[in-house]
């Protein structure tokens, strides 16, 4: 895919959100919105834009930020998708400005709502209005950040909430479940900084971690740091959704 592909096969979808339309049909009516070199974004929601739940769906937030495993996206989705069966699963994503540098240079064709930190405040205005954060924050069953990237896990650690991603999990709800997925240079990793940023998340805030694996890194390294393996990320999500709608018997 380059940037000369026509560009109707995605304006449909991203015209849909300029308008405001519901994001619930435009994830499972309209056509993929592509993120390449030279794609268009959509325009900010206002406050008219609504998050509403879906009766007999696990609601599962999606964050991704600045690492180069951002662009396992489309192929994350599809899997979570594939492994969790009936039709179950909705999915929102919220990207980091970060995240986006990644995203675009990426062929991608993601259907799913993608939030990002223009949508906290132009969908605020003034009381009464939607407060971004609070409100996919209330939406969702459950988090999953993958990759969480080192920046991000200092400021999570550290309780900053300076974008939308960070505001949501600053707010977030300790009875819902939130795994991390870390993916960064193996002595970003190695670093005592995030051994404690790690502790702080696991055992003082009881998000589940899912631990990185050893491969040859982008930059070049070779060592522990890379992003945990999609099916791995996948089949936890699924055991979560699984056990949310068991049926218990006898």
């Amino acid at each position: 895919m380059t940037s000369q592909e026509p560009k109707e096969d995605y304006e449909p979808a991203i015209k849909k959100a300029k308008d405001g339309a519901n994001d619930e049909q435009l994830a499972t009516n309209g056509p993929a919105i592509h993120y390449y070199p030279g794609a268009h974004r959509r325009a900010p929601f206002d406050n008219t834009h609504k998050i509403k739940r879906v009766g007999g769906k696990y609601h599962l937030l999606l964050g991704v930020t600045g690492s180069v495993a951002a662009i396992k996206l489309q192929e994350l989705i599809e899997q979570l998708h594939k492994m969790v069966k009936d039709d179950r699963l909705w999915i929102k994503i919220v990207a980091t400005d970060s995240a986006f540098k990644f995203l675009e240079k990426a062929s991608l064709q993601i259907a799913e709502v993608i939030y990002e930190d223009r949508d906290e405040w132009s969908m605020w205005n003034g009381r009464g209005d939607p407060v971004l954060h609070i409100e996919l924050r209330k939406w969702a069953d459950a988090m999953l950040i993958a990759p969480l990237d080192a920046n991000t896990m200092a400021k999570l650690a550290n309780g900053l909430c300076d974008n939308l991603l960070t505001s949501i999990v600053r707010a977030w709800d300790p009875e819902k479940l939130l795994h991390f997925a870390p993916a960064m240079n193996s002595f970003m990793w190695d670093s005592t900084l995030t051994y404690q940023h790690r502790a702080t998340l696991r055992d003082l805030l009881r998000y589940k971690e899912i631990p990185p694996i050893e491969k040859d890194l982008m930059c070049g390294d070779s060592g522990m740091g890379a992003m945990a393996t999609i099916q791995l990320i996948a089949s936890i999500i699924s055991s979560n959704v699984k056990s949310k709608f068991a049926v218990i018997t006898g």
